[in-house]
């Protein structure tokens, strides 16, 4: 692959943002295309148990778009680097969404994301997403 072929990691979180969309619509099929095929990835998600090895993440992935409906959600990114092989984002996905059929919610979760280089590709390697929690750190000197 020639440099003016290797994607830049800018482009990759523009491919995921796009893939994001569509998962909050139902569709797993592009945000499971970000991903690397190892077994050595992992996917600890705000539904349930750490997910090892790519068989396990594609299948819950198409497990958490399957509960989705007419969302529309947001990336906020408090931190982007990204390194030679290795990058990673932490950050917000907030939005409107219609989960499990319920009336629509406004949904905030903490996502922090492994990327590495693959043949000249960025692939998503880790995914930890929580619901977040009210803030309790303290206000002050310690925050700015």
């Amino acid at each position: 692959m020639t440099a003016s072929h290797l994607a830049t990691f800018s482009d990759m979180l523009s491919r995921e943002q796009s893939a994001e969309a569509a998962l909050y619509l139902g569709d797993p099929e592009p945000f499971k295309a970000l991903w690397s095929r190892g077994d050595d990835v992992s996917l600890f998600g705000a539904f349930g148990p750490c997910n090892k090895g790519w068989h396990q993440v594609g299948k819950t992935t198409e497990w958490v778009a399957s509960r989705y409906r007419e969302g529309v959600v947001a990336a906020e990114y408090e931190v982007v680097h990204e390194g030679t092989d290795l990058a990673y984002t932490v950050g917000y996905e907030i939005g409107d969404v219609v989960l499990d059929g319920a009336p629509t919610t406004r949904q905030r979760l903490r996502v922090t994301q492994i990327y590495r280089r693959e043949e000249g590709e960025w692939r998503l390697v880790h995914r930890h997403g929580d619901f977040a929690p009210a803030g309790q750190s303290p206000r002050g000197p310690q925050r700015d």
